[in-house]
C-alpha cells in the first residue's frame, strides 16, 4: 500500500469531520431547527433564518456523505489493498462544480486536491494478492 493510497481515506475522513464541526461554528440556527421540530424547519424560504439554517443542515449532510465515502475508502483499500478508482471521480464530481459555482471561496478545492489524490493512488495501489498466488 502506497503513502496516498494510506492518506485518501484519512483525508477524506478528516473533511468529515471539519464539515460536522463547521456545521455549528459557522452562522446556524440549530436551536431554532429544534424549537420548530425538525420537520420542514429549512422549507420556508421566508424565514429570517432560512440561510444559516439550510447551510447547516448542508454543512452536516455532507459531512455524513465524505464520512461514509471515506470509511468506503479505506474498508476497500483494507480489503483488497487497492483503492477504487470511483473515490477520485465521486471528489471531482463534487469538488469542481463547487469551485465553477462558488469561485474562489469554496472548500471544493480541497475536494478537487482530494480527488486528484485518490485517483494517483488507485492507480498506484497493487491489487491484494492471495497466500500462495505467484506473483504476475
Amino acid at each position: 500500500m502506497n503513502g496516498p493510497a494510506r492518506w485518501t481515506p484519512r483525508l477524506i475522513i478528516v473533511t468529515a469531520v471539519l464539515h460536522f464541526a463547521w456545521a455549528f461554528v459557522q452562522p446556524h440556527d440549530w436551536a431554532g431547527i429544534a424549537r420548530d421540530g425538525f420537520f420542514r424547519t429549512t422549507a420556508d424560504t421566508g424565514a429570517p433564518e432560512y440561510f444559516a439554517r439550510e447551510a447547516s443542515v448542508w454543512f452536516m449532510a455532507c459531512g455524513v456523505t465524505f464520512l461514509a465515502l471515506g470509511t468506503l475508502a479505506h474498508h476497500a483499500l483494507r480489503t483488497t489493498g487497492r483503492l477504487p478508482a470511483q473515490i477520485g471521480w465521486y471528489l471531482l464530481g463534487l469538488g469542481i462544480p463547487l469551485c465553477v459555482f462558488a469561485f474562489p471561496l469554496t472548500g471544493g478545492w480541497a475536494l478537487v486536491a482530494l480527488g486528484v489524490l485518490a485517483l494517483v493512488a488507485s492507480r498506484r495501489t497493487a491489487p491484494a494478492r492471495t497466500p500462495g498466488q505467484d506473483p504476475p
